[in-house]
């Protein structure tokens, strides 16, 4: 594993990257750590390049700025990164924010794509108004007012199943503590009010799947996945697990990943009819 610091418009970006093969880009989410991903980029590296990172702002990159995030810049690192890095284009894993971040660089930079999954993106705003997970962010970002990062971390994490029942690695655990406060000031709207170019993503060229995991059904970062593609006419597919399943169980979790990133890489070039979220104008 290389390490490194990647310069982009106004911060540096803490990376590492494995293996030979394919370039992939796994984004982060919340907490925008590359330690989320250590042990499935383990687990690719001997058929991908595997690209990490920490997001703009986060743990051991630069970038903390007392202002809103803008899922621009995500998406712009995410760019820079693939160009940087990857010679100009990657396939590109997202997991809950950073399906967003996902979603949002395959709308607006399609050109570095070469196939992407967008797993269990939290947006919101694709649910019905009377549903109860449609004031989620709202309500917990009250919730920072009143009580602070560490309190309502607790509480967010609490909401994702399958949290508490395994460890995170204490490095990790650390930054994401560091993390708290930046999270819920500056990035949590943002977060809650993304909303996909449901156009742009159903004319690109590339193959483009949505998924959420087995165990995920009926909650606030599963159903959104469901709802998106049918929008935009892409593949959904179930991936095994919980939200963070690559963290306690990377092998399980690579196994399904490493499949449709194989076949987005075969057949890049003459996608599948049933893989084609291309539309005519």
């Amino acid at each position: 594993m290389q390490s490194g610091m990647f310069d982009v418009d106004g911060a540096q970006l803490y990376y590492e990257i494995r293996g030979e093969g394919p370039a992939v880009l796994l984004i982060p989410g919340a907490g925008g750590d590359a330690g989320y991903f250590t042990g499935l980029a383990d687990n690719l590296a001997d058929a991908f390049t595997v690209i990490t990172y920490d997001r703009r702002g986060n743990s051991r990159s630069t970038g903390r700025l007392d202002a809103p995030m803008k899922l621009t810049d995500q998406a712009d690192d995410a760019r820079a990164l693939i160009e940087g890095l990857a010679g100009g284009r990657a396939l590109v894993y997202g997991n809950s924010g950073g399906a967003i971040v996902t979603l949002d660089l395959a709308a607006r930079h399609p050109e570095v794509v070469r196939g992407a999954v967008a797993h269990e993106p939290p947006v919101i705003g694709v649910l019905p108004a009377d549903d109860p997970w449609f004031d989620f962010f709202d309500r917990l970002g009250a919730r920072y007012a009143e009580v602070g990062p560490q309190a309502a971390g607790g509480e967010f994490i609490a909401t994702i199943r399958g949290e508490g029942t395994y460890a995170w690695p204490e490095d990790l655990l650390q930054r994401f503590a560091g993390n708290a406060d930046y999270l819920f000031r500056w990035e949590w709207e943002a977060w809650g009010r993304f909303l996909p170019d449901e156009t742009a993503l159903s004319k690109v060229d590339f193959p483009l799947v949505l998924g959420a995991g087995a165990a995920d059904r009926g909650l606030y970062y599963g159903r959104p996945s469901v709802e998106i593609a049918s929008r935009i006419g892409a593949p959904w597919v179930e991936f095994p697990g919980i939200h963070l399943e690559f963290v306690p169980r990377p092998d399980v979790f690579g196994a399904a990943l490493r499949a449709v990133l194989t076949y987005m890489h075969t057949s890049t070039d003459s996608v599948p009819p049933q893989w084609n979220t291309a539309r005519d104008s």
